[in-house]
């Protein structure tokens, strides 16, 4: 191992809920992308940085490559790509107990194009099965390309993590540093409450409502003579019926998204937080251009 300084940047794909945020999160050391068992949580290009004395590993957590079938799926299929273009790993996740189907071979497919990358088979969730199941989901994944390099992980149970972030270290270029020390992502904080939020409303909805749902902020300040912070956001969602599921029964469940939603934030903040919340509808905001635009997208 040389004693030369690497950094550069490396990112997961995969089909939607594979593992690629929760294992962004436990290389990092710190929650800075939320997590949900519905596809598309992930919405932006969200960087977490892991410093090491040997080197900067920053990771690229991107939506999960899909067919998309409204302009929002379109726009997150093309960060995606822009993302990919750049970085100078890429690391597909492959669940260990899901068999490989046509969404992993679709997305290796595409890998193609990428051709400045070096490509990394990662098998997440290897605490789920057996050794003789995971051997056997490697044997698998290998079949797929000539990969350069192939490893399993447990991002839940720590297992094979440093292990990790030492290989793709090894992958990366010479490089001085790429971000201050003392920053693990370059989120803003309203972008991570936000998504803090938003993290909390997924709970427990189903079917196009998880598609529908996003979070805004309007405003955000310490209040006078106290350490309380005040925060104003907005749930938005695209129809009546999707607003009556968000509030619950007598505004119940808006209620219990704001007293969870208010745990991580303060976490996050180190203060106490006043947190309002308003559900508001905006038609069909995932195939309208300017609402896209105003949502962020």
């Amino acid at each position: 191992m040389t004693n030369e300084f690497r950094a550069g940047f490396v990112s997961f794909v995969g089909r939607p809920n594979v593992g690629k945020s929760t294992l962004t999160n436990a290389l990092v050391g710190e929650k800075i992308a939320i997590t949900s068992d519905k596809p598309q949580t992930t919405r932006r290009a969200i960087r977490g940085i892991v410093h090491l004395p040997e080197g900067q590993l920053i990771i690229v957590d991107t939506p999960g490559l899909h067919r998309p079938r409204t302009l929002l799926g379109q726009r997150l299929n093309d960060l995606v790509a822009s993302t990919l273009s750049e970085v100078d790993v890429i690391g597909m996740c492959f669940p260990a107990g899901d068999k490989i189907g046509p969404g992993d071979r679709f997305i290796n497919e595409q890998l193609g194009d990428y051709r400045r990358a070096k490509l990394v088979a990662i098998v997440t969730k290897s605490e789920t099965v057996s050794r003789e199941a995971l051997a056997n989901q490697l044997m698998e994944v290998s079949k797929l390309r000539d990969w350069a390099e192939i490893i399993p992980v447990s991002a839940i149970g720590g297992e094979q993590l440093g292990e990790l972030t030492q290989l793709l270290l090894n992958l990366m270029p010479l490089s001085a540093e790429l971000y201050p020390n003392d920053i693990n992502t370059d989120e803003s904080i309203e972008s991570r409450i936000c998504e803090l939020i938003r993290e909390a409303a997924l709970e427990g909805v189903r079917h196009e409502l998880p598609h529908s749902l996003a979070v805004t902020m309007d405003e955000m300040q310490k209040r006078e003579d106290s350490d309380l912070i005040d925060i104003h956001a907005n749930i938005f969602v695209e129809r009546d019926s999707q607003k009556g599921i968000v509030l619950g029964k007598g505004g119940e469940r808006l209620k219990d998204v704001g007293t969870r939603s208010r745990k991580e934030i303060e976490a996050l903040l180190g203060s106490k937080v006043f947190l309002s919340l308003r559900v508001k509808i905006a038609h069909e905001w995932q195939r309208d251009p300017k609402r896209l635009g105003k949502l962020g997208f």
